[in-house]
């Protein structure tokens, strides 16, 4: 671990203020001050740095360059300190300034690089990449603006801009010299080489301009530092001085200002042409300047690409990076020469994709037209890809007319030509791996079966993990601490250990301090709440906590009937809850997503009523805390008794809030999808509170719904459907909520509502009665932290290295 020596520590900080901010101490802002404080660590970094890559160069390491439209790095500053091993130090020595070090620490604001699990997972890999010691990077845009800020108004979801200040982060280093030329747009125009053969040249292109920014990825103990190389989207040249000079202003800056919009926002809507056409610009920009960038990194030591797919590992997360096949195929047969045949294994050795998803929607297609306009030479190689693939494929299958139109990476549909991205990353990598083992199952079963019966040795799974030193270490302290004193601080780098704590699951006085220290983060907890929503909520009631993106699929409605549920037996049955209950949710609704968003306005229309009426509300709050983000989770997280993972079975890829939440001891109540089975499996069924149909029986539902059989058999579920079709939590707007009926009971309930209604309300009763007993939930609370080992992304990574990517800890 790294020391600070003290006097050289406040001499920086001081001299930051003065010659960096021009200001005296008395005279520096927050800003300011804070500013500084992350320059003085920086500088313990940057040593880290520049060592940790002359170490990769000297030993000609392989190394693996991970791609993602998303990274939810959340705060740096307190996370840099813990895993330097100065965080300590550094709070006496700014406190002995005068400065206020955890309100510093508070203020930080979270970097804009992503919306949810897909980048706080990205995020959790290079935290496990640098902590062991390996050659691992990431690749992503920076955005000016995330997807959005959160606000509630009146019930319903207001998004307003995301503006992080990248362009002054402490964090962010501006790497002046690598920038990556980017060409768009244009025509592909045919031609002969000098012997005859067919040599296609892109021209009248535009260009764009990637400037690369460092983010350093410091690894717990400080041995190895990586990076996170972020690229920001600028025009080729400020503008068109000829016609400036001619007077037409606004079209000379159009190029500008059209070029430097990629960078602008994450994932521009693409509900139109233009959006389309912007969002895979955007991608496409990604994996340009990813691609520039390692292959100058790999040429720096090699004179050719004979020994590439042995230095070099790509991973590409999820389908918004799969242009990278196009892209590395590009750059090797036009920029340098290599044959189609080399170039080709020299992509499928490289590369590898990650799957997150089962939803076909949410499984990339492009249209043609929008490809030829934006990167027509893409297209080409795309569609030459597909060619040589669908000859093989016909050979092969002779006997199945059907399988080409199945696999075919250009599809057909009523006329117009797509692009299917996911059967793009397919073919163009080596491995093809899933996130739970239910998922990657489903991916070969249901998903891409065709693939699976022509490639079964491709696919793989990798059980998603997240990092015990942002997850326990930084936003559990209390727990840390507990945990450190009584097996000492091993875990931390072998999450595993944690089942040394299992010993001391009969011991009173240390379920009781396990106890004292869950109390604690809900008072916390409890602070924020009343801070951002004005509801007080009692920590000792149970803290029932979903968290999570809005999605049907995700089934927050499941919760808020059986809300409704439990305020009618109270209201109307007179039936008192053994425990009060606290029900907190935290998300965000895609901004086109209606159904989503009139779930976060029926959440609150419960909260309305139900927090305001005497008869219940000593039993049943309801609480939504806006602008659910990593800070956030941060102080949820530890302060959740429960964890709702309630997804329709099958439908959910793995989850890693789940895992967050079971280590920091919180008791999942949830479906058999993604991860939860796993979960299940480590910690004890007993452990768990599993409810709901399985995969297998989902489908069969659908086909059969009969929605008069599950109302007429339940006459709780009945009460509360009939509660959600009337303007019960909506007097002052009547009819709103009947949407949200009409897609549960006239629409076929797609996400199994109703059918797993009384199994969740079952659950829900076992789990309060189980709340009773101080004693054996404590229990039940330590062996989700003992048993989560697995979870780790330390774990996650480890697997990657020794069987996709094949590299090493260099520590």
């Amino acid at each position: 671990m790294a020391t600070i020596d003290p006097s050289r520590f406040r001499s920086t900080l001081l001299s930051i203020v003065r010659y960096g901010f021009g200001r005296t101490m008395e005279q520096a802002t927050k800003v300011d001050i804070f500013n500084s404080v992350c320059f003085a660590v920086r500088e313990h970094i940057i040593d880290r740095k520049i060592e940790t890559e002359k170490r990769y160069a000297d030993n000609d390491v392989k190394r693996m360059h991970y791609i993602s439209m998303e990274f939810l790095t959340g705060p740096l500053l307190a996370n840099n300190l813990i895993n330097l091993g100065i965080y300590d130090e550094c709070r006496t020595i700014v406190n002995d300034i005068g400065l206020d070090f955890d309100d510093l620490i508070e203020f930080e604001p979270d970097p804009a690089l992503g919306n949810g699990g897909l980048g706080r997972l990205a995020a959790c890999f290079l935290d496990s990449l640098a902590s062991m010691g390996m050659p691992g990077f990431g690749y992503g845009i920076n955005y000016d603006y995330g997807l959005f800020h959160q606000s509630i108004i009146g019930g319903y979801q207001h998004e307003r801009p995301d503006f992080w200040y990248n362009k002054s982060s402490p964090w962010l280093m501006r790497m002046s010299g690598e920038k990556a030329m980017v060409p768009v747009f244009g025509r592909i125009e045919d031609s002969e080489d000098m012997v005859g053969e067919y040599n296609p040249m892109w021209v009248e292109w535009k260009l764009i301009v990637g400037r690369p920014h460092d983010i350093a990825v410091v690894g717990y103990g400080g041995k190895t530092v990586n990076r996170l190389r972020l690229f920001s989207a600028w025009a080729s040249e400020d503008f068109d001085i000829q016609i400036f000079n001619e007077g037409d202003y606004y079209r000379a800056l159009e190029d500008k200002i059209r070029f430097e919009n990629i960078s602008k926002i994450l994932y521009p809507s693409d509900s139109r042409d233009s959006g389309k056409e912007l969002r895979l610009v955007q991608e496409y920009f990604l994996v340009a300047c990813a691609v520039h960038d390692i292959v100058s990194i790999y040429l720096n030591q090699h004179d050719s690409f004979d020994m590439f797919h042995e230095k070099v590992a790509i991973q590409l997360n999820d389908t918004h990076p799969a242009l990278t096949v196009a892209e590395l195929m590009r750059v090797l047969i036009d920029l340098h020469f290599v044959e189609w045949d080399d170039a080709w294994q020299i992509t499928t050795r490289t590369l590898g994709y990650t799957n997150h998803t089962l939803m076909p929607e949410a499984l990339e297609t492009w249209p043609m037209h929008i490809f030829k306009k934006v990167i027509p030479r893409h297209l080409q190689i795309i569609q030459e890809i597909d060619r040589r693939f669908m000859s093989m494929i016909k050979e092969k299958y002779p006997d199945d007319p059907e399988k080409p139109r199945r696999m075919s990476i250009v599809i057909d549909n009523n006329g117009e030509k797509n692009i299917r991205m996911a059967h793009l990353a397919i073919v163009g990598s080596h491995s093809v791996n899933g996130v739970a083992a239910i998922h990657s199952e489903l991916v070969k079963t249901r998903l891409v079966p065709d693939f699976y019966d022509l490639w079964p040795e491709k696919f793989n799974n990798k059980t998603n993990g997240v990092t015990p030193r942002r997850w326990i270490l930084r936003a559990n302290p209390l727990l840390a601490q507990l945990v450190c004193d009584t097996i000492g601080d091993g875990w931390i780098l072998d999450l595993g250990r944690l089942r040394e704590l299992e010993a001391h699951c009969k011991e009173t006085a240390f379920l009781e301090r396990l106890l004292m220290i869950k109390r604690k983060n809900k008072v916390r907890l409890a602070s924020i709440i009343k801070e951002t929503t004005y509801i007080e909520v009692d920590p000792e009631s149970i803290f029932d906590i979903h968290a999570k993106r809005l999605h049907e699929y995700k089934r927050q409605l499941l919760n808020a009937m059986n809300i409704i549920h439990i305020y009618f037996q109270i209201r109307d049955d007179n039936i008192i809850p053994s425990v009060p209950r606290t029900f907190i949710f935290g998300g965000k609704a895609a901004p086109g997503y209606f159904m989503a968003k009139l779930v976060i306005r029926f959440i609150h229309g419960l909260a309305e009523i139900i927090n305001k009426d005497s008869k219940a509300n000593e039993w049943l709050k309801v609480v939504f805390i806006p602008d659910y983000r990593v800070s956030l989770a941060e102080k949820m997280i530890p302060g959740a008794d429960v964890s709702e993972q309630i997804s329709t079975a099958g439908m959910e890829a793995s989850g890693t809030g789940n895992m967050k939440f079971a280590m920091n001891g919180a008791i999942t109540i949830g479906t058999l999808d993604g991860a939860n089975i796993e979960i299940a499996g480590e910690v004890g069924e007993e452990n768990i509170y599993i409810f709901g149909h399985k995969v297998d029986e989902i489908e069969s539902l659908r086909r059969e719904h009969d929605a008069d059989r599950f109302l007429n058999s339940s006459p709780a579920l009945k009460r509360v459907m009939d509660a959600v079709r009337s303007d019960i939590f909506c007097p002052d707007e009547p009819g709103i909520f009947k949407p949200l009926y009409d897609s549960i009971v006239h629409g076929g309930d797609y996400y199994c509502h109703m059918a797993d209604f009384q199994s969740y309300t079952d659950a829900h009763s076992r789990l309060a009665n189980d709340y009773m007993d101080r004693h054996n939930w404590a229990v039940k609370s330590l062996l989700n932290i003992a048993r989560t080992g697995k979870f780790s992304s330390d774990r996650t990574i480890k697997e990657y290295a020794e069987e996709i990517w094949k590299i090493k800890s260099q520590i």
